[in-house]
């Protein structure tokens, strides 16, 4: 069976001038803004969350504006249904985001709909992660979310990858999977009424959501383009016929000169790690953009409180350099490339994927455990045999690497008796008595 499945199936076709790169995250609010203040038709958004703060609420109040300014206005929002039900981590029991949704909603009395998708019965088992927002003929792809860190609404930023592909089968191919999968079901809850419906109460429809997620795909739809690039749809749930694993899994296979690979988590599932390691005795190249463990988005400081989840940067770390010290020979080589990204106060969450200069994954998948089995995750697979895009994605990567320091050796990590012991004490504990391996495949 041939690598690239994808070429079987009819592809979006782009021309260059159709896909832009946003380098920053305040230009991608400054995108957003301006995209939703012009829609004319549609405003489809899905986002793992819409966040009660500043700059959540300056987006949803520009949602209902443009409501209110065009009533023949489609907004719908689709947030994952349990993470919008409570409050951040480590703070009080509360309604979490769903009482914004509902507060705005009341005050504007318009079209906006905000829903909440149950993908497992608990959020620790699953979530909405697909990425992607539909404004007109516009694809808004990005794997941040929506609050102040994800789009600098002060100095603190958190680091993504922005795209906007312009061409409206791709838009309609979204906005149709939306439509056909998600709003259609029973078990898709509105978020900005109340009561709101508890999944207890819509067990067969959330089973029968599951089942058709785990067989469901982005429909092709027919268009006149004939540009250069060809672009491909995929969809990801569970670890049975999950193509967007499959195509993630056949990239790496494809690689023949180098492969990058961004991921603010450092945790390949097993199936990746076995492919790597093949790869690299072959000669392939491999470089991997990473977040220092300062940069997670769970790291916390030592000078404040510790919380539990703030082990996870430094569990992290250790998995990098296990790996790092397994390959040290092909670091050595020069044929292992690992960065560690680390600026400032601020925090990493890039993933994507690069093939020999022609095949882009765009991708909210992690590159882990969590994303390769738990999540519903989607991704846009660009081919560009021609090398179209190759200096403005050079240029986003150089922007990248500004705040990248290159790691020659896994000795160049802290261990665990460098951790502070509250965390050296917590690994050690998991380690002992082997909850670890499980932890990793929920993270």
């Amino acid at each position: 069976m041939r690598l690239d499945f994808w070429q079987k199936e009819p592809s979006f076709k782009l021309d260059s001038e159709q896909i832009s790169i946003l380098l920053d995250a305040s230009s991608y609010r400054a995108k957003l803004l301006s995209l939703i203040k012009n829609a004319k038709q549609r405003i489809v958004i899905t986002a793992l969350y819409l966040q009660d703060d500043e700059a959540g609420r300056e987006i949803l109040e520009a949602l209902h504006q443009a409501s209110n300014a065009n009533p023949e206005l489609r907004v719908d929002i689709l947030v994952d249904y349990h993470r919008a039900q409570r409050g951040l981590i480590g703070e009080a029991q509360s309604e979490g985001n769903a009482a914004l949704y509902l507060k705005l909603q009341q005050a504007y009395k318009n079209r906006v709909r905000v829903f909440g998708v149950p993908v497992k019965g608990k959020e620790v088992f699953g979530v909405l992660h697909l990425k992607g927002m539909v404004i007109d003929d516009t694809v808004l792809y990005s794997g941040a979310s929506l609050n102040n860190v994800y789009l600098q609404y002060e100095e603190r930023y958190r680091l993504d990858r922005y795209f906007t592909i312009a061409n409206q089968a791709l838009a309609d191919s979204f906005t149709q999977f939306v439509d056909d999968y998600l709003i259609a079901s029973s078990a898709v809850i509105r978020l900005d009424v109340r009561p709101i419906k508890k999944l207890a109460e819509c067990k067969s429809d959330h089973k029968a959501l599951m089942k058709s997620l785990k067989r469901a795909k982005y429909p092709y739809v027919t268009s006149t383009d004939e540009g250069p690039i060809d672009s491909f749809l995929f969809l990801g749930f569970g670890r049975r016929g999950n193509m967007l694993n499959r195509a993630i899994k056949n990239l790496f296979e494809l690689g023949e000169k180098e492969l990058v690979l961004y991921t603010p988590y450092f945790n390949f599932p097993a199936p990746l790690l076995r492919v790597l390691r093949k790869k690299l005795k072959q000669g392939l190249k491999v470089t991997i953009v990473v977040g220092d463990k300062t940069a997670n988005d769970f790291y916390i400081s030592p000078d404040k409180p510790f919380s539990k989840i703030g082990a996870l940067p430094y569990l992290y770390e250790t998995i990098l350099a296990k790996f790092l010290k397994l390959n040290d020979k092909f670091v050595q080589d020069g044929l292992l490339n690992v960065h560690l990204w680390r600026h400032d106060s601020n925090s990493f969450h890039l993933k994507g994927i690069s093939v020999d200069n022609r095949y882009q994954m765009m991708t909210g998948h992690n590159l882990n455990p969590r994303a390769w089995g738990l999540d519903i995750e989607n991704g846009i697979l660009f081919d560009d045999s021609q090398g179209l895009l190759t200096d403005v994605l050079e240029q986003e990567k150089q922007q990248i690497l500004t705040h990248c320091t290159k790691l020659n050796g896994y000795k160049e990590l802290q261990t665990m008796h460098d951790y502070p012991e509250p965390v050296a004490k917590l690994l050690g504990q998991a380690k002992r008595v082997k909850v670890d391996f499980i932890i990793k495949r929920f993270i």
